[in-house]
């Protein structure tokens, strides 16, 4: 009887760990990247707690609706009761940079990177706190890093050809 082997692009994302997911993601073509990012983004966003969990599902659908205070409110809660989960702070982060709270928002990256330094979305803000304060070294050093660990993230691309320019000088 012959052996068949397994295809490796059909093993089920949800049975690999982060560090595995994390080392083929920064080998995968653009569609597989899709598919180990919701992965990432699944494990990266389930805290243990079902009411932890519901918390940051608020947050995220008061961010949505564009309500910032409710989205500090509900991730504040979450933050205070989970303080080792890195989402928290991650998405914290975000709501309070839509809400121009900019200290706030880089204490909480830097909490949350503490907590989860593969986080290339959390990398990823941090980059565009440094280019909304017109500091483009430091933001382009920040999407680089993001780039190292997802290379296809659509928005760290287009951030890294934006500041490109005007970190690397002009080509003549």
């Amino acid at each position: 009887m012959q052996e068949v082997l397994q295809d490796p692009a059909a093993v089920n994302l949800s049975q690999l760990d982060e560090a595995e997911l994390l080392t083929r993601l920064a080998d995968a073509d653009p569609h597989d990247a899709a598919a180990l990012e919701r992965e990432l983004m699944a494990l990266w966003s389930h805290s243990g707690s079902p009411s932890m969990d519901l918390l940051l599902r608020r947050g995220r659908d008061a961010m949505e609706r564009g309500d910032w205070q409710a989205a500090i409110e509900h991730l504040t809660a979450l933050t205070d009761h989970a303080p080792d989960f890195a989402e928290g702070w991650s998405e914290r982060a975000r709501a309070f940079f839509h809400a121009d709270l900019f200290g706030p928002a880089v204490a909480d990256l830097e909490r949350a990177l503490a907590l989860n330094p593969n986080d290339y979305n959390a990398i990823y803000g941090l980059g565009q706190v440094f280019e909304y304060f017109r500091d483009p070294e430091r933001a382009y050093a920040a999407y680089a890093r993001a780039k190292a660990i997802h290379p296809n993230h659509e928005e760290v691309t287009k951030a890294l050809d934006r500041l490109s320019g005007e970190v690397n000088g002009q080509a003549l």
